[in-house]
């Protein structure tokens, strides 16, 4: 697993290497350690789910680097990782009658209970898109606000889980923001037959949106920053199955934003950026002294 630390490092130093004459860097080697060390789950030939592919490659850094899933942290984890309180609540089969889930309600089993958990990016869910069409027989393509989605990890939503025997409900609240923090937006459902998209475009702002809310009261006193950037938006374009994927990226260095496809990159108007199918988003946190420049 190592190997992939150090290809990575290698291209990274490349990337940003000031000396570098070359206009390009090829990730070659790179790709060949993931496709290795993921024992070809990840291939160079074969387009693979982003979301899949960062969750594998956030945890086999960190794993690669020393670190373990409770105690030793890593610079993955420094960066990424956040954590939540999941409050999870049985509920008794809906099939029963009303007297006997009343009963059950009172069971030590159907009782809220509390667990802590880390997180290296936070899934937000789409309602679910509706059917109907326009005058033109064409699909109305549903648009949903960031917070309305985000509303998940308030603390009080409620959602509920079914496995195959039991329902939950559980409802999240945020009690560590990392620096750099990481949404995935749940865009396809799998059943036994077929995958679905959901094409929902979510409204967001580019900056400035603030997350203070979704923590808990004496977390918000230790939090001193709350406020987030977004740095790269990964859009998947077409069906489930045959898509393809772009990528919006913000260059620090001038404020612009540039759209990446394959060996195409193009500059884009920030705008823009918000009519896509966002799949994977990454935020940066605003600190001090940001805050004071963006301020002036």
């Amino acid at each position: 697993m190592f190997l992939l630390v150090q290809r990575f490092g290698e291209l990274m130093r490349k990337l940003w290497n000031p000396r570098n004459f070359r206009a390009h860097v090829s990730p070659h080697e790179m790709l060949q350690a993931v496709v290795l060390c993921s024992k070809k789950t990840f291939q160079i030939t074969k387009q693979g789910d982003g979301v899949d592919f960062l969750s594998w490659f956030l945890n086999a850094l960190h794993s690669a680097l020393g670190g373990t899933k409770k105690k030793k942290k890593t610079i993955v984890t420094d960066v990424f990782q956040g954590s939540m309180r999941i409050f999870t609540k049985k509920l008794p089969h809906p099939d029963l009658p009303a007297e006997e889930k009343e009963q059950l309600l009172h069971n030590d089993e159907y009782q809220e209970t509390m667990v802590e958990s880390t997180f290296m990016y936070l899934t937000l869910d789409l309602p679910t898109a509706p059917l109907y069409k326009d005058e033109k027989e064409q699909l109305i393509i549903p648009q949903v606000p960031l917070f309305n989605i985000l509303a998940k990890f308030n603390g009080i939503t409620e959602k509920e889980y079914k496995t195959y025997k039991e329902n939950f409900l559980k409802r999240f609240q945020l009690t560590k923001l990392p620096p750099y923090l990481i949404f995935c937006i749940k865009r396809f459902t799998k059943n036994n037959f077929f995958v679905e998209k959901n094409p929902t475009i979510v409204n967001f702002p580019i900056t400035n949106v603030d997350l203070r809310e979704y923590l808990s009261e004496e977390v918000q006193a230790v939090h001193k920053n709350t406020t987030y950037d977004l740095i790269a938006n990964i859009v998947h374009d077409g069906k489930p199955s045959e898509g393809s994927y772009r990528i919006h990226v913000l260059h620090h260095g001038t404020g612009k934003w540039y759209e990446l496809q394959d060996l195409q990159v193009t500059d884009i108007l920030p705008q823009m950026i918000t009519l896509s199918e966002a799949y994977i988003q990454i935020w940066k946190r605003r600190d001090n002294d940001e805050t004071n420049q963006q301020g002036a």
